[in-house]
């Protein structure tokens, strides 16, 4: 199954499936003599875990992570690194009663159409279950970009269903389950999950996330441009459904006077470019907003069709998430991680001799 590894001189590729006894992810890439053990990656991972809220699916998984290759004496020896977490509370007579139907939003449909054949148990690889490999991986990534080169990715919840979130505190989106940056909206949270769950249906969701302390320079143009990588990496997240870079969409309704971002001999004086011009790091903060569809595994009947074509009624039983987007946070930021720790890599392989002729100009935070 081509399609399962990301990166090119930081790359991963992920196995396993969301009831089968284990997934896996294989590191090429990593410097060596980076300090690293499982309890670096355990904290990004336990971030992302299922269980740990009432809003979320409650399948309890420990997730714990286990080195089995690329490190040495507590450090990174430049080989592989082999990463395995096991499935411990797989229930995949959940999908018994559905095996051999079609659920609707899902790519039940779509994996027997291309290989005749699939995992109902879930959706196999199709399932949001995989995704803990990518947050260990970045980990990985997470730890040599912030002591090599002082780069911060931090992501938080700015949308749920119709309701906008404002960033107002860095810190208060580690102390509630939501990963929300303002305080005083978590009692409103709390009742609207409630009221979504007891409705049986699902809302989606947006996540933007921040990368601070990025140099000048990352990104290949014309086709492997920094902020191309970044769409791709976020597309590639289950369930997301656009990107949007700096301005984004917001840019189709303004002015060329509003969105370039001028600049003077202190600095630029905007963002709306989010940190990328002609797909290269500007160094400012790179910012980048995902929406996510609302989750299509609910409990309420919906229509379908099962493999020999008759139609029938669906009911998803199971553990699954009323909204994706609140555990798609970690997954955010591991996938911009990846991507700058794969286009750093490739950058000082390039350019680590290049000495820019003109100045530096200062990032401008924000967007």
């Amino acid at each position: 199954m081509p399609g399962s590894g990301f990166g090119e001189r930081f790359r991963i590729t992920s196995f396993g499936e969301s009831h089968g006894p284990a997934l896996g992810c294989v590191v090429e890439g990593c410097p060596p003599g980076l300090a690293l053990s499982e309890k670096d990656l355990q904290a990004d991972v336990d971030r992302r875990r299922t269980g740990q809220s009432r809003h979320t699916s409650q399948r309890r998984e420990p997730d714990q992570v286990r080195i089995l290759s690329g490190v040495f004496e507590g450090r990174t020896t430049g080989t592989p690194i082999g990463l395995l977490v096991e499935n411990t509370d797989q229930k995949p007579r959940d999908y018994s009663k559905i095996r051999d139907r079609f659920r609707p939003g899902h790519a039940d449909y779509v994996y027997l159409q291309k290989y005749g054949r699939r995992d109902y148990r879930g959706g196999g690889r199709a399932s949001a279950r995989e995704t803990v490999m990518r947050v260990a991986a970045a980990a990985i990534a997470r730890k040599y970009l912030a002591e090599s080169l002082g780069i911060r990715v931090r992501a938080y919840l700015s949308a749920i269903g119709e309701l906008d979130l404002a960033l107002r505190d860095w810190d208060a989106v580690e102390r509630n389950p939501f990963f929300c940056g303002d305080p005083d909206r978590i009692g409103e949270l709390e009742d609207y999950m409630k009221a979504l769950r007891k409705s049986g249906d699902s809302v989606g969701a947006r996540v933007d996330v921040v990368a601070e302390g990025v140099p000048v320079g990352l990104g290949e143009p014309v086709f492997d441009r920094l902020d191309a990588d970044i769409a791709k990496a976020m597309m590639s997240i289950n369930a997301a459904r656009g990107v949007e870079i700096g301005a984004g969409f917001q840019a189709a309704r303004q002015r060329g006077t509003e969105h370039r971002d001028e600049m003077s001999p202190e600095g630029f004086l905007g963002n709306q470019a989010g940190g990328v011009l002609g797909g290269i790091s500007t160094g400012q903060d790179l910012t980048v907003g995902v929406a996510f569809k609302p989750t299509s595994s609910i409990r309420l009947p919906g229509r379908s069709v099962n493999e020999s074509g008759e139609p029938v009624e669906v009911v998803t039983t199971g553990r699954h998430d009323p909204c994706v987007g609140l555990r798609a946070v970690p997954i955010v930021e591991a996938m911009l991680l990846l991507v700058l720790m794969d286009h750093w890599l490739r950058h000082r392989a390039q350019n680590a001799d290049v000495e820019p002729p003109g100045p530096e100009i200062p990032g401008h935070p924000g967007a």
